[in-house]
């Protein structure tokens, strides 16, 4: 098999807030990993471990105060001119976590999906910049009329699905959605989710899937990451991962997954995560180290023997 092209390549990432003062914040410390073209990366991790933080800094939201971020062969943190950005901008796009608070309710969903194709001249005409719009409109299962009305007069699932058309007016190559369903009830998330695995295989997408609920992140992701306290702790294949989870973390994370079956739910031991028990040294090389094909965990020389042998019980 040819070798996957590469899309987007994170080096050393790091994102401190409070810079030089005592409450000093690494919200993200010193990660890397690679996301190959046509794929779903999953990353997941409990509520401020850093993972919206690490979509931001990626799309440049927040600049990196170190680290490398490369789309296309280019740093997106290095430095560039307006023009580059813009078609930077034009190539990456974000799905925001609230439909509530993403969308100005002072514009009509038209100018509101419109704004993109505006900024970067993909209509000639007013009548072509009205049909893109229907046209996505319809794409992510809303009609024509939806145009003319405001933010407010939607539900919180249709309100998400005009964040993705916005995303797509564009024709971005990678989105990053960063936990798009968390806000929606559970019959619609599976409606957002089921729209976004179709919209990549019709257009080509490439996603950065947020979120911290774990069964739907295996649902849609090829390959997931798990985040802890700023680090990348584990990265493997979805079904490796939650079949063979080597990290005392994932093992915690997976355990507290609730199952639908009241009888297995009231036997479900929950694996309490302890940091102190790797019980590392300074000389202590610690980094992602490759367990097994494709399965990476963060962990020092010493332990990356004892987690091969427990891969092979």
């Amino acid at each position: 098999m040819a070798e996957r092209e590469k899309l987007l390549e994170i080096k050393n990432l790091k994102q401190y807030f409070n810079v030089g003062k005592p409450n000093m914040v690494k919200a993200i410390d010193g990660i890397s990993f690679d996301i190959y073209k046509g794929e779903t990366l999953g990353l997941v991790g409990e509520s401020g471990c850093g993972k919206s933080t690490t979509g931001r800094t990626i799309i440049r939201l927040y600049n990196a105060t170190d680290g490398e971020v490369i789309f296309d062969g280019e740093n997106v943190h290095g430095t560039k001119n307006r023009k580059q950005l813009k078609d930077f901008n034009r190539k990456m796009q974000m799905i925001f976590q609230d439909p509530y608070a993403s969308l100005n309710p002072r514009l009509k969903v038209m100018d509101i999906i419109a704004e993109g194709i505006d900024i970067h001249g993909l209509a000639k005409t007013p009548k072509e910049r009205a049909e893109r719009v229907y046209s996505l409109l319809e794409t992510v299962g809303l009609n024509r009329e939806h145009a003319n009305r405001y933010p407010h007069e939607f539900s919180g699932g249709q309100r998400q699905r005009i964040g993705i058309a916005r995303a797509l007016a564009v024709k971005p190559e990678f989105i990053i959605a960063d936990e798009p369903i968390s806000a929606l009830d559970v019959s619609i998330q599976a409606q957002v989710v089921n729209l976004l695995k179709k919209l990549q295989i019709e257009h080509g997408l490439t996603y950065l899937f947020i979120a911290h609920d774990l069964s739907m992140v295996k649902y849609i992701s090829d390959r997931i990451g798990v985040m802890y306290f700023g680090k990348l702790v584990e990265l493997a294949p979805s079904d490796d991962l939650y079949s063979n989870p080597i990290h005392p973390y994932t093992q915690s994370l997976l355990s507290a997954i609730p199952l639908p079956d009241p009888e297995s739910e009231r036997i479900r031991k929950r694996i309490i995560y302890n940091p102190n028990i790797h019980n590392y040294s300074e000389n202590d090389d610690v980094k992602m180290r490759e367990v097994r094909p494709g399965h990476f965990v963060n962990c020092s020389e010493k332990e990356v023997k004892q987690y091969q042998q427990l891969y092979k019980q």
